[in-house]
């Protein structure tokens, strides 16, 4: 008889606790796609505010990287005086001050912009000062002159970070 009570119990308790897992498991599944729901509007809210923001940034850095240009550069930026050393810092310290001053731009830019910008100043100082230490370069204007003529015959370090901005503007418009 105590068989007979158990077997009942069983029967009774078995669809009660098959009802109960299925119950479960439907809500952990709803459950899992309310969470998924919420993430994405969360998501979709970030990104209408960070999209701005994001966009400033990348026209920031294109009007830094049209900034230190050599060409915009050498046109903005006059020599004070004839010595090639003076105004080789005063170029390079102009690129200085305009990277400094948009470097908290970068937690916007993608880790390969950022590269991409950081290797045109570098390279943009690089000319400048291979550029000023020829021996031909005597004065101020003749240092103008050289890198202006070199820009004639290949592109801008510049052209590729700007390549690279439009590129990932594109990404993600």
């Amino acid at each position: 008889m105590n068989t007979d009570k158990i077997l009942e119990l069983i029967f009774y308790t078995a669809p009660a606790i098959v009802v109960g897992l299925v119950v479960f498991y439907f809500l952990k599944t709803w459950q899992a796609e309310q969470d998924k729901r919420r993430y994405f509007e969360l998501q979709k809210e970030n990104q209408k505010e960070a999209l701005p923001l994001r966009l400033q940034a990348y026209e920031r850095m294109t009007l830094f990287l049209e900034r230190i240009s050599l060409g915009n550069l050498l046109l903005r930026v006059k020599p004070y005086n004839d010595e090639v050393d003076a105004y080789e810092n005063l170029l390079i310290s102009t690129i200085e001050q305009e990277f400094e001053h948009n470097l908290a731009q970068q937690i916007y830019l993608s880790d390969r912009a950022w590269g991409v910008i950081r290797a045109s100043k570098n390279a943009t100082m690089s000319i400048i000062r291979k550029t000023a230490m020829n021996e031909s370069v005597t004065n101020s204007d003749k240092l103008r002159e050289t890198i202006l003529s070199d820009l004639i015959d290949r592109p801008t370090p510049t052209d590729a970070g700007l390549a690279q901005l439009k590129e990932d503007v594109k990404a993600f418009l």
